[in-house]
């Protein structure tokens, strides 16, 4: 059973019943951590109710275009997170991964021409010759001329040619999504970052997090679809 996993001791942040099942798929090793990202056919199945079995999903992702990020994939287990794009051109649907109110992982459709834009967060950055290279938090590796941009910033990009569209620093005044903690899933701005102590505002409170909890979603308000 190593390709699967107990649903009963599934990550409490993925929203699936737990009783109907005993099991599901475990997804691949991947950029995302299992908190962060589970397998395609969970994704697929009991997420998105694209089909009630594993073979429909299978036949599916065999059958037709399921693309991740503009990449076609063929695997059921592949390991699909926090902010990949799904798109499913035969029925002219997209998807990203985001998370609720509630704290725990979603999917939410988005609008086509959304599909092509993605947030991703900048974990390191290290020189290339005269480049600085941008390494962000699903895997991806951006080379870039002029070094403005620091650990943390988040950045929109547009796929698959991860042209930067946007830069949005992790700052006073910048839209942030909390992907851990107690107030997980929770939007609002920042209003001051105190080395590790960040407070920031939502439409009812005014709270306290670590900043590692911070994900940048935009200036003042998301860039795009988040919930």
């Amino acid at each position: 059973m190593k390709n699967h996993l107990k649903r009963i001791n599934a990550p409490k942040n993925w929203p699936m019943a737990r009783k109907n099942r005993v099991f599901t798929t475990k997804p691949n090793p991947g950029m995302h951590s299992i908190e962060y990202g589970f397998s395609l056919l969970t994704g697929m199945r009991d997420l998105l109710n694209l089909g009630k079995t594993k073979k429909e999903i299978r036949d599916i992702i065999n059958h037709q275009d399921v693309l991740v990020d503009g990449k076609k994939r063929k695997d059921h287990r592949f390991n699909f997170g926090f902010m990949d794009v799904l798109s499913l051109p035969k029925i002219k649907k997209s998807y990203r991964v985001a998370f609720s109110k509630e704290g725990k992982l979603a999917i939410i459709e988005i609008q086509e021409k959304e599909a092509s834009l993605k947030l991703v967060r900048i974990r390191n950055k290290t020189r290339r010759g005269k480049q600085t290279q941008l390494n962000v938090g699903d895997g991806r590796n951006i080379l870039v001329d002029k070094d403005t941009y620091k650990v943390n910033d988040s950045l929109l990009i547009e796929l698959p040619t991860q042209t930067i569209k946007e830069h949005y620093p992790l700052q006073k005044g910048s839209a942030i999504l909390l992907t851990g903690g107690r107030h997980s899933g929770a939007i609002g701005t920042i209003e001051s970052i105190e080395d590790s102590k960040l407070v920031f505002k939502t439409e009812k409170d005014l709270i306290e997090t670590h900043a590692k909890h911070a994900f940048v979603v935009g200036k003042g308000k998301p860039a795009i679809t988040i919930q």
